[in-house]
């Protein structure tokens, strides 16, 4: 399986966004209105409005799959090519080595995975105490 990082970056310079006048290019093509996409996807027509016109440049990923539900495309289409990367599916978050070891040394020894997470928690409540009292 391959995941999908979405690094919505907009140019500079005021470029406009290429989600945006992708998906106003599907609609036309498709010679909906931005109220019969409305009505398909359940977005409203004044968050599609705003996408369109570059005034919402960073829309969710649920509206994302809605719309690309809707078009019958993969959602990845909807994107600029430079801001998909494909990443390996053992290493997802491309951790290095160290870290993905440690989580398998976690794991082996029967820690689970709600005790790893309240470890984890424990020790950002101590960073932040500790802050406070220096």
């Amino acid at each position: 399986m391959i995941h999908f990082y979405l690094k919505f970056t907009h140019g500079v310079g005021g470029e406009t966004s290429v989600i945006g006048k992708r998906i106003q290019a599907l609609r036309k093509s498709r010679g909906w209105s931005l109220n019969e996409l409305s009505e398909r996807s359940g977005v409203a027509k004044s968050y599609l409005s705003m996408i369109e016109r570059d005034k919402q440049q960073n829309p969710s990923i649920q509206v994302l799959e809605k719309l690309s539900h809707v078009f019958q495309i993969p959602l990845v289409e909807l994107l600029p090519v430079d801001v998909v990367s494909t990443v390996d599916s053992e290493n997802p978050y491309g951790l290095d080595e160290e870290w993905l070891e440690i989580a398998r040394e976690a794991k082996l020894s029967g820690i689970d995975i709600e005790e790893f997470k309240q470890f984890v928690e424990y020790q950002r409540w101590k960073k932040i105490q500790d802050k406070k009292d220096s």
